[in-house]
């Protein structure tokens, strides 16, 4: 699926869009038959009321949304994605008073609208409207947006019996072609001979060899490096989770699949940077040759880690990639994951809490989540916590105990193998665990369009040649 406006020079139907307080005003320049129609079927322009306008031949002449108050509003987004699935099938347009980013990310809402699923379905889904893009917002841009977030949640969806580390590379390697980028793959007991023991420590006991990913894009402007969790299922090794736990495994690798849609995204908008991703791609199995709790290993930045759960893999993995992309210059580096269960107790499923010391790119992200309905949240680097992951039998240990800020502890992990390099860490859950408006239950993007948005702020020059940033 690619996710697009519809012709804008095809015939179209009006969808209205009306909010309690200018319904008097709206209702005023219909026909008297529409007006009778409304108050037959009791429409009051509440936040997700919606009616079918008949012509005067009997047809669909149009159809008319609430939108609620700001109040109501303020309790979800993309509301107008609520309402499409109701929409006959053919083309439509919005007529609306929305303006400016409540437009953009209704439009963006409507084009994520039409996403299912449905690789493993015997049937298609049936035909579904189709949206022209309102004036006022940047067609390209929004459906660059909807289509990195569509690689992203396929990624995610697909079960691990297909979407194992061998597929994610064929992934990778399908959008480097597409856009004309080079990809390195560092598979096997190649990873020991270019010093990458601990993405081979997690992934040497799969039945598919572990591998580090590495995509270049760009030849010119600033420097950007996405980090991705590449796992592709996670048992839990030796400390092997539970089955209530395992149950979403799937989307392990949702930190690599949503770099890879942002990076879908900036190479379909041909955005004026050098682009690097860096995805290591393991499985997380059991057997003889897993890694085991107490084990010691050797980071490529020489650091000891002590294995204290081997259900703690993720940060391992990042911490050989994250210690590879700082040796290159980079004028940001950001690396995204499905990393902690605290991260979820704190925020809950639906914000991606993100870290980070400058304060240029905290705010930065800030503003762009809220403006592109990708809610984030910056939390701590706190440095008294940093004797919480350091065991003292090694420099570090990947699972400190007590239960206490699991989150900031395994950020504070990360940050000790990227330097001095400017870093940014997501921790996000990558699943939508019900359906909701444009986000129907299953994998989902989170945080790709605050990082989008915020560019200009993160890489330097105050970039602003790419279109709507």
């Amino acid at each position: 699926m690619c996710p697009r406006f519809a012709d804008s020079a095809a015939p179209s139907r009006p969808l209205f869009v009306v909010d309690e307080e200018a319904l008097e005003t709206w209702r005023s320049g219909r026909t008297e038959a529409e007006m009778a129609w409304l108050d037959a079927t009791g429409f009051a322009a509440g936040l997700g009321e919606f009616q079918l306008l008949p012509g005067p031949d009997g047809t669909v002449a149009g159809a008319v949304a609430g939108h609620g108050t700001a109040a109501a509003r303020a309790r979800g987004r993309f509301h107008l994605a609520a309402v499409a699935g109701r929409l006959p099938e053919g083309a439509w347009h919005l007529d609306t008073a929305l303006t400016g980013a409540d437009l953009e990310a209704e439009a963006l809402g409507l084009l994520l609208s039409g996403y299912r699923f449905d690789r493993y379905r015997a049937q298609s889904a049936a035909p579904r409207a189709s949206f022209k893009a309102p004036a006022g917002v940047d067609p390209a841009l929004l459906e660059a947006m909807a289509a990195g977030e569509v690689l992203t949640r396929d990624l995610i969806n697909t079960p691990a019996s297909d979407m194992g580390p061998e597929a994610l590379e064929e992934a990778v390697a399908a959008l480097a072609a597409a856009h004309g980028a080079t990809l390195e793959a560092i598979r096997g007991e190649a990873l020991l001979a270019r010093n990458f023991p601990m993405i081979h420590a997690v992934g040497r006991a799969a039945a598919q060899l572990p591998r580090l990913l590495d995509l270049h894009w760009g030849t010119a402007g600033p420097r950007l490096t996405l980090v991705g969790k590449g796992v592709c299922f996670d048992t839990g090794g030796l400390n092997v989770k539970p089955g209530s736990s395992m149950g979403l495994m799937k989307k392990d690798m949702g930190g690599a699949a949503t770099v890879l849609g942002l990076a879908s995204t900036i190479m379909t908008l041909g955005l004026p940077l050098r682009l690097r991703v860096l995805i290591p791609a393991v499985e997380n199995s059991i057997a003889g040759n897993a890694m085991r709790p107490q084990d010691i290993l050797t980071a490529r930045n020489g650091l000891t880690v002590e294995i204290n759960n081997t259900d703690a893999e993720g940060r391992l993995v990042l911490a050989d990639a994250l210690a590879y992309a700082a040796e290159e210059e980079t004028d940001a580096l950001i690396s995204m994951a499905t990393l902690t269960g605290a991260a979820r107790v704190a925020v809950g499923p639906d914000i991606a809490p993100f870290y980070t010391g400058d304060e240029t790119v905290a705010g930065a992200l800030a503003q762009a989540g809220g403006l592109w309905a990708d809610p984030v949240w910056r939390m701590p680097f706190h440095a008294p916590y940093e004797a919480m992951i350091e065991p003292g039998i090694a420099d570090l240990d990947n699972a400190p105990k007590g239960g206490f800020a699991g989150s900031i502890t395994a950020a504070l992990f990360l940050r000790r193998f990227v330097g001095e390099t400017r870093y940014t860490h997501f921790d996000i859950y990558g699943w939508q665990p019900s359906d909701a408006p444009a986000r129907p239950k299953g994998g989902v993007g989170q945080g790709a369009r605050a990082i989008l948005g915020a560019l200009p702020g993160i890489l330097p020059g105050g970039r602003a040649e790419g279109p709507g940033l």
